[in-house]
């Protein structure tokens, strides 16, 4: 049947018809947290995993929240509870391990759990959390596959409890203007993009090249950044993958996930994204969009802080230092408290491996894959 729609209507109407049966937020809400009315209780926070990015970044951000505040610790590794404890004021009856952990139903300090586990365990403790009673926040990526991710936002709907994926950059002012510039068309329709992030892998002992542990290479873990940047640029879901992955130049450390990964995206308006992520030691990081009258792109674009941006007009946006974490976790903790949708919610997580899904199948045939929405 014919379309009668004008173009950029059904192009429209194709984007909040795939959002809205995925249960996520239109773009016309995204970043609208700073709206919220929060009242004054901070709500408590368990953090499941005491690795790299919870010692130096979420637990340093949960100094500076409003909403939130670390209330409760989960490890495996006896040698860090004292320094946590001291510094972060824990109580004895707030630290747990992974054996006792279903007993933080019994805890009414803690109102969330913020799961900072390995990918593989990200679908269990994800639905132990649901099933204690509590809220929760995971990582990125959301789990290993459609399969887990449809347990998680199942156990969490069962429960009655909010599930969000810990998309830090959904809060960033700087991605927030990225979002307006291409919804809201600032340069005219957009044409192409282009999205890069890769850095060099830790040579060896690092989970995230174990298959088992992480569910692929740098797709997962820094790809998955480009993907949400194209979407959320365009406010609009590609139709499409092709990829390609060259040979690993270290098969020693190489052994079962990609090294590097590029792969292109089709979206509905006919604009082609580029996209490229690796471990090999090269440096790339940018999200730039080229439009009909101009372009704007953020460089560096993923990184913590630091984020530049720049435009076609030689305009530069400037925000004040901020911590994206804690603008994060205060977000979702005033959704919480208001009982609202979170903005990066647990169907966004299967969302994008959905399309993670479709990107490595590309990746092991060399065929184009459809994505229906």
């Amino acid at each position: 049947m014919k379309n009668n729609l004008p173009d950029n209507s059904r192009r429209k109407f194709i984007f909040n018809v795939g959002i809205s049966a995925l249960g996520l937020p239109l773009l016309s809400s995204f970043g609208n947290f700073d709206d919220l009315i929060s009242p004054k209780k901070k709500l408590g926070v368990a953090l499941v995993g005491l690795g790299t990015y919870s010692t130096g970044q979420l637990a340093p951000a949960l100094l500076q929240t409003e909403d939130c505040y670390l209330a409760a610790i989960v490890t495996g590794t006896p040698s860090k509870i004292p320094v946590w404890k001291e510094k972060y004021n824990i109580p004895d009856k707030n630290i747990y391990n992974y054996d006792n952990f279903d007993s933080i139903k019994n805890n009414p300090d803690i109102d969330i759990v913020y799961i900072v586990l390995p990918n593989s365990m990200h679908a269990e403790y994800t639905i132990r959390a649901a099933e204690a009673g509590k809220h929760v926040i995971c990582e990125k990526p959301m789990a290993m596959s459609v399969a887990e991710c449809d347990a998680m936002i199942a156990a969490c709907k069962k429960a009655n409890k909010s599930l969000s994926i810990g998309y830090r950059l959904h809060f960033d002012p700087y991605h927030l203007e990225m979002v307006k510039m291409g919804t809201q068309k600032k340069y005219g329709e957009i044409k192409k993009m282009k999205a890069a992030f890769a850095f060099e892998a830790p040579k060896k002992n690092w989970w995230r090249l174990d298959k088992k542990y992480a569910g692929g290479g740098p797709l997962m873990d820094l790809g998955i950044y480009c993907l949400q940047g194209i979407i959320y640029t365009t406010g609009m879901l590609p139709i499409a993958v092709t990829a390609q992955s060259p040979p690993v130049s270290n098969k020693e450390i190489f052994i079962d996930v990609e090294e590097t990964l590029t792969w292109q995206m089709e979206m509905p308006n006919g604009a082609i994204a580029e996209c490229r992520t690796s471990y090999s030691g090269e440096y790339q990081n940018i999200l730039r969009a080229d439009a009909e009258k101009g372009w704007f792109e953020l460089s560096p674009a993923f990184s913590y802080d630091g984020i530049k941006s720049s435009n076609s007009d030689g305009k530069e946006l400037n925000f004040s230092k901020f911590s994206q974490q804690a603008k994060q976790m205060d977000g979702i903790a005033v959704s919480i408290k208001n009982n609202q949708k979170s903005i990066v919610p647990g169907e966004m997580g299967r969302r994008d491996m959905k399309i993670i899904e479709a990107i490595y199948k590309a990746m092991n045939t060399g065929e184009r894959v459809p994505i229906k929405w």
